[in-house]
C-alpha cells in the first residue's frame, strides 16, 4: 500500500467513522458491555478490545494502525512518549541477569534507562561498531539495540548486517527510528526485529505533542501490550493521537521539504572556514553516504556539527548569536532549532558515545534555506570576530 494513501486515509472510509473528514476523538474512560461474559472476554484480551483508556482507544488504535502500516508492521502500540516506548519495550525483552548489547550513539535518556536497570540486574555495553559486537557479546545477552542515523553522530550502520548477526547469535533488535520516519526508511524489512519512534518529532510534526510507539510483529507486540503498557501506565490520549493522525497527513510532504532545506544548510557549513566537520548522511562527503543511499530513500533534516573550539562557553556564544534558529531541545516541527550537547547532556554520557564539546546539533525547520544560512553565516562571522 502506497505511503501516502496510508498516511491520508487508511482506516478512514469506515462506518465508525460517519463520514467526518476528521476521526472521532473518543474521550470516555471506560465502555461497557451488555453482559458480563462479553466483559470479561473483551479483559482477557484488552490489547484489542475496549474496555478501559489504559488499554487502548478507538482514536488511538487508528494511529496505530497508520503507523504500523507505514513501517510494513503487523501491529504498534502507542505511548504516552517516546521514552515510555523505549523503556516498556526494553524492559519486555529482558529480565534480571540479561545483557544488553548498544550499538553506536543512542538517545541519551535511553541510556540513562540502561543504567537504572542495573538495579535489577539488567547490564548493558556500549559497542562502536558491529566488530566490537564480538569481544562484547556475553553467555547472557539477549538484546542489541541501535539506532541508524546514530544519535547526535548521524552515523550510518549497515542495517541487514546487524540483524543477520543478531539473529546469528540469537539476540532480539531493537532499532529507533525516528530520524528517518518510515517515509525514509523501514528497519523491518530489513531483519530488525522491533522498531521505535518518539512521536513527538516529524511524525506529530507541529511541537504540540508527546508521544511513542513501538511497532513489529503481534508475537513481541501482543505480551508488551498486555504487560508493560497497562503496568507501566504511560498511555496515549486521544487528543495526542488525533494530532498523531493530523501530522501523518502532512508527512510525506513535510519530509520533502525538511530534506531539501536540510540539505542546503549542511551544504553550506561544509564549506564554512569556522566548521570542522558536518555530520549529515545525505552529504556525499559523510562516510555513510553510500550505504544510506541503498537503505534510505531519503534524508531528514536534523545533523550536527563541529565547531572549531571545545570551548563551552563560545559554544553557548554561537547559540546566542543565532536570530532565527530558536535554542531548544527537541526537533522535528516547523520551527528551526538549535541545540549543543555539551550544554545539556551528562560529561559521562557524552564521553561513552564519543560526542565533542564543540558539537551542535541543528533541527532545520520549514522556514527559507537562505534566512537560515543567512542567520548560520552571521553568527559564524560574529563568534569568530569575538
Amino acid at each position: 500500500m502506497d505511503d501516502e494513501w496510508i498516511c491520508g486515509r487508511l482506516g478512514e472510509d469506515e462506518p465508525w467513522m460517519l463520514g467526518a473528514v476528521n476521526p472521532p476523538i473518543f474521550e470516555n474512560s471506560l465502555f461497557t458491555f451488555p453482559n458480563a461474559a462479553e466483559l470479561g472476554e473483551a479483559i482477557r484480551n484488552e490489547d484489542e478490545r475496549y474496555v478501559y483508556w489504559r488499554g487502548t482507544n478507538p482514536t488511538v488504535d487508528l494511529a496505530q494502525r497508520k503507523l504500523a502500516a507505514l513501517e510494513r508492521a503487523e501491529r504498534a502500540k502507542c505511548f504516552a512518549s517516546g521514552m515510555g516506548a523505549i523503556s516498556a519495550t526494553i524492559s519486555s525483552l529482558v529480565s534480571a541477569g540479561d545483557h544488553v548489547l548498544v550499538l553506536g550513539a543512542v538517545y541519551g535518556p535511553t541510556t540513562q534507562f540502561l543504567r537504572y536497570l542495573e538495579k535489577f540486574g539488567v547490564t548493558h555495553t556500549h559497542v562502536v561498531d558491529l566488530d566490537a559486537c564480538d569481544s562484547a557479546i556475553k553467555d547472557h545477552t539477549r538484546l542489541l539495540y541501535f539506532e541508524s542515523p546514530s544519535y547526535m553522530r548521524y552515523e550510518i550502520f549497515d542495517i541487514p548486517a546487524v540483524t543477520r548477526w543478531a539473529a546469528g547469535n540469537g539476540l532480539v533488535t531493537v532499532m529507533d527510528n525516528t530520524w528517518s520516519t518510515p517515509i525514509f526508511q523501514k528497519p523491518l524489512t530489513m531483519g530488525v526485529d522491533l522498531v521505535v519512534h518518539s512521536l513527538s518529532k516529524y511524525a506529530g510534526g507541529h511541537s504540540d505533542l508527546v508521544g511513542g510507539v513501538v511497532a513489529g510483529p503481534s508475537r513481541l507486540i501482543r505480551p508488551l501490550a498486555l504487560t508493560e503498557y497497562q503496568l507501566y501506565g504511560a498511555a496515549m490520549s486521544p487528543h495526542d493521537a488525533a494530532k498523531v493522525i493530523r501530522g501523518l497527513r502532512t508527512l510525506p510532504v513535510r519530509m520533502a521539504a525538511h530534506q531539501e532545506r536540510g540539505l542546503a544548510v549542511a551544504a553550506f557549513l561544509e564549506g564554512h572556514p569556522a566548521v570542522r566537520r558536518v555530520n549529515h548522511p545525505g552529504l556525499p562527503s559523510h562516510p555513510g553516504h553510500r550505504l544510506a543511499l541503498r537503505q534510505m530513500s531519503g534524508f531528514s533534516s536534523l545533523f550536527s556539527f563541529e565547531l572549531a573550539t571545545e570551548e563551552r562557553d563560545e559554544v553557548a556564544a554561537f547559540l546566542d548569536e543565532l536570530r532565527h534558529f530558536r535554542v531548544g531541545v527537541s526537533w522535528g516541527g516547523f520551527e528551526s532549532l538549535v541545540n549543543a550537547p555539551a550544554l545539556s547532556t551528562e560529561e559521562s554520557v557524552r564521553a561513552t558515545m564519543g560526542i565533542p564539546a564543540g558539537l551542535v546539533r541543528l533541527s532545520v525547520g520549514l522556514e527559507p534555506a537562505e534566512t537560515l544560512i543567512e542567520d548560520l553565516g552571521g553568527a559564524l562571522e560574529r563568534m569568530g570576530d569575538a
